[in-house]
């Protein structure tokens, strides 16, 4: 019985573990530099989802994109999500921002054990939910912006009739095939602390996204926003 009581105590430690914000981790230069290739290499591979690509309406109208990598997912009698990535905004000229580090966190209700990984792909349409973020209040998908999983379809004339009437569109890989997904009440915050190390000092949210303006543009975060459309 002991056993038993001591197995259960480890497999809800471990699960807890997986999910619970790493918000006292110490992140390094290399981890970040690391999160912008995982970022970049992820948007590569939806933009190249065979036969269901993005539309083109969609990309050519979205104000940012947000991509988090590895997103957890684990459960045991309540189950949580979390994960970290990077965001990027572009100006009236069409021009992207230096990445901004985000962190998305969620939780799901129900019985459930065991855990997954799935990477997630955000647009947003409007920079409304966007600045929200400048408070260092959060984005509730959903709640304080509505979401919807975004569509698939072809580009060019098929894609310029599409109505894109949610302020946020979603999409998320698992077991390697991307699909639209609406995820309803996750929270997507920045990262100051990241930013800070990452640019070598503090820096606004809204001096990263909506003033393009950066103390240095490592070749990674150059790299991630010039490959957004």
């Amino acid at each position: 019985m002991r056993r038993s009581i001591l197995a259960f105590a480890a497999v809800v430690a471990l699960t807890i573990g997986s999910v619970v914000p790493p918000a006292m981790a110490v992140k390094t230069e290399v981890q970040l530099d690391r999160k912008l290739v995982d970022a970049t290499a992820v948007y590569h591979e939806l933009l190249a989802t065979p036969d269901r690509g993005v539309p083109e309406t969609l990309l050519k109208k979205c104000r940012c994109v947000a991509v988090i990598p590895h997103v957890i997912k684990g459960a045991f009698v309540f189950g949580g999500r979390y994960g970290t990535g990077v965001m990027s905004c572009r100006d009236s000229a069409g021009k992207w921002s230096p990445p901004s580090f985000v962190s998305i966190a969620g939780g799901s209700w129900g019985f459930q054990i065991g855990a997954e990984s799935s990477d997630l792909v955000v647009f947003f349409m409007t920079e409304r939910g966007a600045r929200s973020l400048l408070t260092g209040s959060k984005v509730t998908l959903g709640g304080t912006a509505s979401a919807a999983a975004g569509p698939f379809g072809r580009s060019g004339e098929a894609s310029t009739d599409l109505k894109l009437d949610a302020e946020i569109y979603t999409y998320a890989r698992s077991k390697g095939l991307f699909a639209g997904l609406s995820i309803e009440g996750a929270r997507l915050a920045a990262d100051p602390g990241s930013n800070t190390l990452y640019y070598g000092r503090p820096v606004a949210v809204k001096q990263l996204l909506f003033e393009q303006n950066a103390p240095r543009v490592p070749t990674e975060a150059e790299e991630f926003r010039r490959a957004l459309p």
